[in-house]
């Protein structure tokens, strides 16, 4: 069985270092067996969650479209950046509006089974650390499997090759082993 893995971003901006980040992991998920659908929250507009607009105007459309792509995944590969030791806005409302309940349908659902691996990019010397452990709190409240492989990469303005990839062989191992472990979890669980 080859596992379904969705991978995204936590950031809006195009030439964010997570945006940089996930993409190489991807590549090391596909290298792993897995069948994998990179997006780019951007391109899923929502507004900022509200319980009287849910009311008034229902589901958006981007939630509803990214809602579908957690359903038809088996896992979920993010890049999370951390903003103020804590999960960027737009990664906690897309992950908010998606567990939203939706046609009589549980608004957990499009967690339900799901694994995920943690990753994060920063300039600074923790490499976006204490935003990971916000991001797996709020995961496994949703009732993901988050694997205990994660990669904070520090000082990641200066970690890519010119080619896109790491240029550290040993980031590229610590890498390469949570996207492994990720796809070896979510092969077994889906299996």
């Amino acid at each position: 069985m080859t596992p379904k893995i969705l991978a995204f971003a936590g950031s809006a901006r195009s030439e964010s270092l997570n945006k940089r980040l996930v993409r190489v992991a991807a590549e090391g998920a596909k290298a792993a067996g897995a069948d994998v659908t990179l997006v780019d929250l951007d391109d899923y507009p929502m507004p900022v969650y509200h319980g009287d607009l849910e009311a008034r105007e229902g589901i958006p459309p981007s939630a509803r479209a990214l809602k579908t792509l957690f359903r038809e995944h088996h896992g979920l590969l993010i890049a999370s950046p951390e903003n103020n030791a804590s999960i960027p806005a737009m990664l906690k409302n897309s992950l908010d509006w998606v567990s939203r309940p939706d046609g009589g349908q549980n608004g957990l659902v499009p967690y339900q089974g799901k694994v995920a691996a943690l990753l994060s990019a920063s300039p600074g010397v923790l490499g976006g650390l204490r935003g990971l452990v916000q991001l797996r709190a709020v995961l496994q409240a949703l009732g993901v499997l988050v694997i205990s492989e994660q990669l904070a990469l520090p000082r990641a303005h200066e970690a890519f090759a010119d080619a896109g990839g790491l240029s550290d062989p040993k980031q590229r191992t610590s890498l390469l082993g949570v996207t492994g472990r990720l796809v070896e979890v979510t092969r077994r669980m889906a299996g």
